[in-house]
């Protein structure tokens, strides 16, 4: 069958199910556009910045484990993407990138809108592949897609010259999908669970410690059946949020540096800690020497390179975190630790998470307002500072792939794309963006997108006219020299809204706060919450440098 290479594309990317695109036109990738004229199949969702169809593909990919497809033309139109695949890249987000690229016959010429975009994103990539043979376009486009959701997930980049996709090809359905070197490891040495179990058999005071992994392998319902077996806590990482309900006995939401005290003093004195899906980053082993220092540690994790990368692994299983605990499970006999679950339950009295309520309008209830009006079943997405750490201690996410939030990277600027990412890949559920007031700004135009799309997005702006998180920092490592962290001037964020002609509604004070927010939630279609809160309302607990996860100051 004879088509141009642009054709074939589109043909490949209906073939791997994608149903839905984010991108921005230009130039060099308008042979791909004038091709999707054609077909009905797929949706094009335009965006106002390359960044957002990048952070769009991110949250959709998110929360439906479906691969994210996001195009752009080259020069700018690529690099306004590289922020967004460094994030995916660092939170294992499965994408398939595609860019427009300069005719071959220009490339190294420095032709108008050239770049390197494949010699930019490599290190932030999983793979990428610069297409100079039209002809094996559907192989490349195919191996992307498999490479993106398959072992580790993560972006991949296509960079694909105009003339190349203007050339006429013959297309060929590809049944033999031949990659020569990658070969991912997913059932986890037999011989190495075995130890696991035996180790978590003779446990007195188990513990998980999840992360990412579990939604990726879409593992969450194994994870409780595990944690109920073994009467095991379970403590998470930010994008292990979900993995687990909120709400249930054994869950101990978020540790590390702004985790609750009752999840760090319960890494401290565990004696066999299981880590699923984790890579022990620096938000939560603070200090790598001093992490868990009283537990043998299993890790198990798809990816062999962060095993023993950052903490010391007594029994390191690589596979994938469902089919290891699928093994497990069938090896493991129930267990009961009443001793270790009701020293776990002293410190949820004795440590709560808690606020003071006495004045003003207090960030940490208004997450509580949506956790209680929601049923904790929305889709929590936020940005990144003080009110990601907020709607992750509060909300309590009951569902998986429901927290939605740039964790390694932590962009800010990524929430209300990312948002809108997620609205379309899960229509029927409702999505609340929490944001503050300078995440909001950075991409404060894609309130336009979920307009234009029909997207009912509840935008929940904590704005205290400050970068809040900063001025945290500044507070506690600069001695209060307070430099670079105030907004003179904010944008009326209700009359911002007027101007997409949505609604607008402020809140000031505690009083209003239900009665606002319930009607924000019933309105059918995107709202703005602009909700006044103290500047120096600060995140606890906090854990200082150099200090241990079990001493955080509380506040």
């Amino acid at each position: 069958m004879k088509m141009t290479a642009a054709e074939a594309l589109i043909k490949c990317l209906k073939e791997q199910g994608v149903d839905v695109v984010f991108g921005y036109p230009g130039g060099n990738i308008l042979p791909v556009y004038d091709a999707m004229c054609e077909s009905s199949d797929i949706r094009h969702v335009l965006v106002r910045h390359e960044q957002g169809a990048v952070h769009a593909a991110d949250g959709y990919a998110r929360v439906t484990g479906k691969v994210g497809v996001c195009m752009a033309t080259s020069g700018p139109g690529a690099t306004n993407l590289v922020t967004g695949i460094a994030n995916a890249y660092m939170d294992s987000i499965p994408m398939v990138v595609i860019t427009g690229q300069v005719s071959t016959t220009m490339v190294g010429t420095d032709a108008f809108q050239e770049v390197d975009i494949t010699g930019i994103t490599i290190p932030i990539t999983k793979h990428n592949y610069l297409v100079k043979d039209a002809g094996k376009l559907p192989l490349i486009v195919k191996q992307a897609f498999h490479i993106a959701a398959t072992g580790r997930p993560g972006p991949v980049l296509i960079d694909i010259p105009k003339n190349v996709l203007q050339e006429e090809i013959i297309y060929e359905d590809i049944d033999d999908l031949k990659m020569m070197g990658y070969k991912p490891t997913y059932r986890g040495n037999k011989s190495q669970i075995n130890m696991a179990c035996d180790l978590i058999m003779q446990a007195w005071r188990p513990l998980i410690y999840c992360g990412g992994g579990i939604h990726a392998s879409n593992a969450a319902d194994i994870l409780t059946r595990l944690a109920e077996m073994i009467s095991a806590p379970v403590t998470s990482t930010l994008m292990g949020l979900g993995a687990i309900p909120g709400s249930h006995d054994l869950s101990l939401g978020m540790l590390g540096l702004h985790g609750a005290k009752y999840a760090n003093l319960a890494v401290t004195e565990c004696d066999v800690l299981i880590a699923l899906g984790v890579r022990f980053d620096d938000r939560v082993a603070v200090d790598f020497s001093s992490f868990a220092p009283n537990a043998k540690i299993i890790h198990v994790d798809i990816d062999p390179a962060e095993i023993g990368k950052n903490v010391r692994v007594d029994i390191p299983i690589v596979g994938d975190v469902r089919i290891v605990m699928d093994a497990m499970l069938e090896r493991l006999e129930e267990k009961n630790c009443d001793e270790w679950l009701e020293q776990v339950r002293e410190w949820k009295k004795a440590y709560p998470l808690q606020y003071k309520t006495e004045t003003g309008l207090k960030p940490q209830a208004i997450i509580e307002a949506i956790r209680e009006l929601t049923n904790g079943e929305a889709v929590m997405v936020t940005d990144v500072g003080q009110h990601q750490m907020w709607a992750a201690q509060y909300y309590r996410t009951k569902l998986p792939r429901t927290f939605v939030s740039s964790g390694g990277l932590g962009t800010m600027g990524y929430g209300l794309p990312a948002a809108v990412g997620a609205k379309i890949g899960l229509p029927d559920r409702e999505v609340v963006l929490v944001t503050g007031d300078g995440s909001f700004q950075m991409c404060m135009q894609e309130f336009g997108t979920a307009v234009e799309q029909g997207l009912p997005i509840k935008v929940i702006i904590l704005n205290n006219f400050s970068l809040g998180m900063v001025r945290q920092l500044q507070e506690f490592y600069c001695n209060r020299r307070y430099i670079a962290t105030d907004f003179q001037k904010n944008p009326d964020f209700v009359k911002f809204a007027g101007v997409y002609d949505a609604p607008g509604l402020r809140i000031s004070d505690a009083g209003q706060l239900h009665s606002v927010l319930e009607q924000a939630l019933q309105y059918d279609g995107p709202v703005i919450v602009d909700c006044i809160i103290e500047k120096e309302e600060n995140v606890y607990p906090m854990v200082l440098a150099g200090q241990p996860l079990s001493q955080p100051i509380e506040g």
